[in-house]
């Protein structure tokens, strides 16, 4: 087996659950920051998964590890969108769900 195909695999669980976690919370809320968050970790996944079309040489039309490619935009734009949207998503989340500390007695 492949070095980079370990990688790929290694980088595949934690977004896999990524998305999972934030499609669980989204689905039972269904409020704007769950939706970013949401739309954060698909980016990330669009990522995870341009890599893994990568090693495995799938769609090598797409020219996947070249500069000026659709690959190259494809995973330069989802992990921008990614590790913009979803934190932001989080951060809004628990800025408007109230914790224990604003209870009132």
């Amino acid at each position: 087996m492949d070095i980079a195909l370990l990688k790929v695999l290694a980088a595949l669980a934690p977004a896999c659950m990524l998305f999972s976690g934030s499609a669980v919370m989204f689905f039972s809320g269904k409020t704007a920051p769950l939706f970013l968050q949401l739309f954060g970790a698909g980016c990330l996944m669009v990522v995870v998964l341009a890599h893994v079309f990568e090693v495995l040489h799938l769609f090598p039309w797409v020219h996947w590890g070249d500069e000026d490619s659709a690959g190259h935009y494809l995973d330069f734009g989802g992990a921008i969108l990614g590790l913009t949207a979803f934190p932001a998503g989080y951060l809004l989340h628990a800025l408007t769900t109230a914790g224990p500390w604003s209870q009132s007695k």
